[in-house]
C-alpha cells in the first residue's frame, strides 16, 4: 500500500514538472515557421540588466534584448528592415489572450536606442506565476501597457 502511494506521488510530481518545463517555452512565429525555443535556449543569449520604476517601485529586472530574441529564431535586421518589411510588426501574445504589437524598428538598435526586453528575473529572482516565466520590459515608456506578463508567444505580422 505504501509503494502504491509512493508510486503514484512520483508519478503526479513527473507529470507536474513536464507542465512547468513546458511553460518555460516560447513560441517564435516567422514567414518561414514556428520555432519554439526553450529556458536554456534564452538564457544562453547575452544578459541585460535593467532598474525600471513599476507603479514607482524601483525593481531590478534581467533578461536578454527583445531583438536577440527574435534573430536566434532567424528575424534579421539592420539594412534588411527597409521598404516593405518597415510594416512588419511583432504581436506578443500572453497566457490570458492579452496581445500587443511593437513595430520591428522600435527593437533595431540601427533605429533606437530604446530597449525591449524580455525578462525572466525580478529583483534577482525568477518572475512570480502571475507574471512569468516570461516578460517584456520596456524601461522608458511612459504607461505599462505592453509590458506583457506570462509571454507565451511572439509571432512577426505584416501590415501591408
Amino acid at each position: 500500500m505504501k509503494t502504491l502511494f509512493l508510486l503514484r506521488v512520483l508519478l503526479f510530481s513527473v507529470i507536474l514538472s513536464g507542465g512547468i518545463l513546458q511553460s518555460q517555452e516560447l513560441t517564435v512565429q516567422t514567414d518561414s515557421g514556428k520555432q519554439v525555443l526553450g529556458r536554456a535556449d534564452i538564457e544562453a543569449l547575452p544578459h541585460t540588466k535593467v532598474t525600471a520604476s513599476e507603479h514607482s517601485t524601483p525593481v531590478l529586472f534581467e533578461g536578454v534584448s527583445l531583438k536577440s530574441v527574435l534573430a536566434k529564431a532567424g528575424v534579421s535586421f539592420g539594412e534588411s528592415i527597409k521598404g516593405k518589411r518597415l510594416a512588419e510588426c511583432l504581436l506578443v501574445e500572453a497566457a490570458d489572450g492579452y496581445r500587443v504589437v511593437i513595430a520591428l524598428p522600435e527593437l533595431d538598435p540601427a533605429f533606437t536606442d530604446r530597449q525591449t526586453l524580455l525578462v525572466f528575473l525580478r529583483n534577482g529572482k525568477a518572475l512570480g506565476e502571475k507574471e512569468g516565466p516570461y516578460r517584456i520590459v520596456i524601461p522608458d515608456e511612459k504607461r505599462m501597457a505592453r509590458w506583457v506578463r506570462q509571454v507565451t508567444a511572439l509571432k512577426i505580422v505584416d501590415v501591408h
